[in-house]
């Protein structure tokens, strides 16, 4: 149960992030951001029926978004929005990974 609040938490960090980049004037952001917490979300609903399945997407989710960021993070040596997003993927992560196994 816990595990699922975690995702749960994960997605609508992705979800505010997509309005926050997209209030800072980036479309790319928001396109993204709306996609990536739809497939968590995705992943989470999934995980009700085929445990495995649903944890699976949601890790293939989190490992994209951490390559994603840290590209992001070593091109712009910016922290915001990267180190804050690249950890929270590495606990979903963590947590898909655990459930998958």
């Amino acid at each position: 149960m816990i595990d699922q609040i975690v995702i749960v938490i994960y997605g609508l960090f992705l979800l505010v992030g997509a309005f926050i980049g997209f209030k800072a004037g980036s479309k790319v952001s928001l396109i993204m951001g709306l996609l990536s917490s739809s497939v968590v979300f995705l992943g989470l609903y999934l995980s009700r029926q085929n445990f495995k399945m649903g944890f699976g997407i949601i890790a293939g989710v989190s490992i994209v978004l951490v390559l994603v960021f840290i590209k992001r993070y070593l091109k712009t040596k910016k922290v915001m929005p990267a180190i804050p997003l690249i950890v929270l993927s590495l606990i979903a992560l963590i947590v898909s990974v655990r459930n998958f196994i």
